[in-house]
C-alpha cells in the first residue's frame, strides 16, 4: 500500500477533526472530546505545525496525529518543555495495516529533528512499548495529580533526554474542554448517538 505522510494543511483541519471524532466516539466516554481538543490545540501556543501530520492513501486522508508542547514541573517549580502526543487517529477501514506504526514513527523522527527531549502520551502499553515508550515513573514523571499507571508513558527523543526532566506533567490548558464549548462545536458535525464506552480505563 502506497502511503504519503506530510504536514496537515489548514484546509484539512475539519477533515482531521471529523476523523478524530469518528475514531474516539464512545471509545473511552459517551461521545468524545478529542476532536475539540485537536481544534483547540491548533489555536494555542502549544501548537507545533511540523508535528500536525496526516497520512494519505490515494489522496485520501486515512490517519492523523498531532504532538503539542506540554510541561513537566518539578518541586522547585522549574518547568521543562516536553511533547504531548495525541489525538492519534486511523480510519477504521485502514486499521491493523501498520499505518499507525508508520505515522507514529514518522512523527517521532520529526520531533527528534526539531530537538525535543521527549514525549508523553496516554495509551495502550502493549501497542506503544514497541516504539520505546515506558511507564513514565521510570523517568520520575507523574501525572499532574502525582500518580503513575501503565497507560501513562514517556519516550526519550535523545540520549538521556529525560534524565533531568522530573516532576508533574501538564498538558497545555487548551486541552481543557467545557460542556458549552463542546455543545456548540458539535453542531459542525453530523449527529451521532452517545452510548456506553467501549473501553474502560483502569488507573
Amino acid at each position: 500500500m502506497k502511503l504519503h505522510i506530510r504536514k496537515t494543511n489548514n484546509t484539512e483541519f475539519y477533515k482531521t477533526e471529523y476523523l478524530t471524532r469518528e475514531t474516539f466516539w464512545n471509545l473511552y466516554n459517551p461521545g468524545c472530546t478529542e476532536h475539540l481538543m485537536l481544534h483547540n490545540f491548533r489555536q494555542s501556543n502549544a501548537y507545533v505545525e511540523q508535528l500536525d501530520l496526516v497520512v494519505l492513501h490515494e489522496s485520501k486522508i486515512i490517519g492523523h496525529i498531532i504532538s503539542t508542547k506540554a510541561k513537566v514541573i518539578n518541586d522547585g517549580n522549574i518547568e521543562h518543555e516536553i511533547l504531548h502526543v495525541g489525538p492519534f487517529s486511523i480510519d477504521f477501514m485502514f486499521q491493523n495495516k501498520s499505518i499507525g506504526t508508520q505515522l507514529l514513527n514518522y512523527s517521532i523522527e520529526e520531533a527528534k529533528k526539531i530537538g525535543f527531549n521527549g514525549m508523553i502520551l496516554f495509551g495502550t502499553p502493549g501497542y506503544y512499548h514497541r516504539f520505546g515508550f515506558k511507564n513514565a515513573k521510570e523517568y520520575k514523571i507523574t501525572t499532574k495529580e502525582g500518580v503513575n499507571f501503565e497507560p501513562f508513558m514517556a519516550l526519550e527523543l535523545k540520549k538521556n533526554g529525560l534524565a533531568n526532566v522530573q516532576g508533574k506533567f501538564f498538558v497545555d490548558k487548551s486541552a481543557k474542554v467545557n460542556k458549552d464549548q463542546l455543545c456548540k462545536f458539535e453542531k459542525r458535525f453530523p449527529a451521532k448517538e452517545k452510548s456506553k464506552p467501549q473501553i474502560k480505563i483502569h488507573i
